[in-house]
């Protein structure tokens, strides 16, 4: 295979492909259609082989024919998430300098506001969804590849830690890691996975619906997520639930609340990524639903995943299992701990970065190995620990501090639903800053003192903010990079 609608054409044409968001039925012969329609469509509107389309999506049906359309008409892909800012995606479409915009108005308030932002209007029908797109712009359109090097997606990172890249993920790079990630996770064509991540992220992309195409299974589409809608669904034949920790989180503090039980008769697996796991929430994840979570690491470059627990063997810890065989991994520059960068190489490591060489260069070392900028460790069990960003590590007093180790310790308190924890510069030192979510029955004060009976003096924070709510992004992972600022008002100021 050199493309990726070839996943699709290898399935059965008449089995269930698709469930729509208003419960439509596709086959992967209506999906192959619908996208070859699609194609004809942008043909007729100029879009040219080596053009670049940016899709602004919410889930549904729509997203899934164009992902499959762009690999038909030979263009790159961009999706960008419909709740991001006008400012944000004025930035992509500068950057990336798009023939088209498409939007997915009929889901998504956010995508008709764009559109409407944008001068988008109707310019045909896909299945049942109108099609909103923007006249042609003027584009250059690059050379088309032949092999499966081509650019299949355009992903611009949410820039949680710096300014967003284009990340350039090939054909290859994305049936590399799909399909082996379905034979890893025994997909089945009689499987129905729940859709509920937003499919412009690289985790629902490759890890999720493109992962289950090549299973020949079935996803069913949600926009965005509502832990009431999301129970309808994994009350109604959905075996696979793919989330990040917000989203579990979230299901069990609404049944706790409405006192109904999970009634997930049919849901078998469960997996975890896209943000840290805390042991104390993992504990509770796998009481609730009487499965094991899998827990899983990947970014964006690496299309995504790296390595990842199994339900064959369920970790006690929150370790993200051993990295795939199918890849290199390896902990670079490791201290007396162990720890060290987690570096990545293999067909799952992006082509690069759009129109930015050096920051392509800076990325790979000598050998070919792509830094991460993630600290890890690997346990004499051969299971990779992820033990933060390189950027976010703590330096208090002149010892280090790694947050996801403080927040692992805040997870295990009974009122603590989830934790972040950043530093703060103050004059000679950093500051360390939790702001935690509750279940309103203990105090930032009590957290502090809970916290000395069970860390190390210099790893206790200095401020514990319980909030409401908090900056993140699409994904539901927590923007570190925000809270602060977000939090200014709520927190002491810093003595001079």
């Amino acid at each position: 295979m050199n493309r990726l609608h070839q996943i699709l054409e290898n399935q059965s044409p008449q089995s269930l492909a698709v469930v729509d968001t208003d419960g439509r039925a596709l086959s992967y012969a209506t999906v192959l259609q619908e996208a070859q329609d699609l194609v004809e469509t942008l043909r007729h509107l100029g879009v040219r082989p080596g053009d670049r389309v940016v899709l602004v999506a919410e889930n549904c049906a729509l997203y899934a024919t164009t992902v499959i359309a762009a690999s038909l008409a030979d263009v790159w892909l961009i999706l960008v998430n419909a709740r991001q800012s006008a400012a944000e995606l004025q930035a992509i479409v500068d950057h990336a300098a798009p023939r088209m915009i498409l939007f997915t108005s009929h889901v998504s308030d956010n995508a008709a506001n764009h559109a409407q932002s944008w001068n988008a209007s109707k310019v045909g029908t896909v299945g049942h969804a109108d099609l909103v797109a923007t006249s042609a712009l003027e584009s250059t359109p690059v050379p088309v590849e032949p092999s499966a090097d081509q650019v299949a997606v355009l992903l611009y990172t949410t820039g949680t830690t710096s300014a967003p890249k284009g990340v350039m993920l090939t054909h290859d790079n994305l049936i590399f890691s799909s399909t082996n990630g379905a034979r890893y996770f025994d997909v089945r064509t009689t499987d129905q996975v729940l859709g509920v991540l937003p499919g412009t992220h690289i985790y629902a992309l490759s890890s999720v619906f493109l992962n289950c195409m090549a299973g020949g299974a079935s996803i069913r589409f949600v926009s965005r997520f509502d832990p009431a809608g999301v129970l309808t669904h994994l009350r109604s034949g959905v075996t696979r639930f793919p989330g990040v920790p917000q989203m579990f989180s979230a299901l069990m503090a609404h049944c706790d609340k409405a006192g109904e039980p999970l009634g997930a008769d049919d849901l078998r697996f469960l997996v975890t990524g896209g943000a840290p796991l805390d042991p104390g929430l993992k504990d509770r994840v796998e009481r609730f639903f009487g499965l094991p979570l899998c827990n899983g690491y990947g970014i964006t470059e690496t299309s995504p995943s790296v390595a990842s627990t199994h339900p064959s063997d369920p970790k006690e810890d929150v370790s993200v299992g051993p990295p795939y065989t199918w890849i290199e991994t390896r902990i670079a520059d490791p201290d007396e701990d162990g720890i060290g960068e987690v570096q990545v190489r293999g067909r799952n490591v992006m082509k690069g970065y759009f129109r930015e060489p050096d920051k392509t260069a800076e990325a790979m070392t000598a050998d070919g190995f792509f830094r991460t900028g993630d600290l890890g460790r690997i346990d004499e069990t051969g299971s990779l620990h992820i033990s933060g960003r390189l950027k976010e590590l703590i330096i208090r007093s002149g010892f280090n501090v790694h947050p996801p180790e403080v927040e692992a310790m805040l997870s295990r308190h009974a009122d603590v639903y989830s934790a972040a924890v950043v530093g703060r510069q103050v004059p000679g030192n950093e500051e360390i800053i939790a702001f935690v979510k509750t279940g309103g029955n203990t105090t930032g004060e009590e957290l502090r003192a809970w916290l000395r009976e069970k860390l190390v003096s210099y790893k206790v924070p200095q401020v514990v903010l319980v909030v409401d709510d908090w900056p993140a992004a699409s994904t539901g992972k927590v923007l570190k990079h925000k809270l602060l600022e977000h939090f200014a008002d709520s927190l002491p100021a810093v003595e001079s």
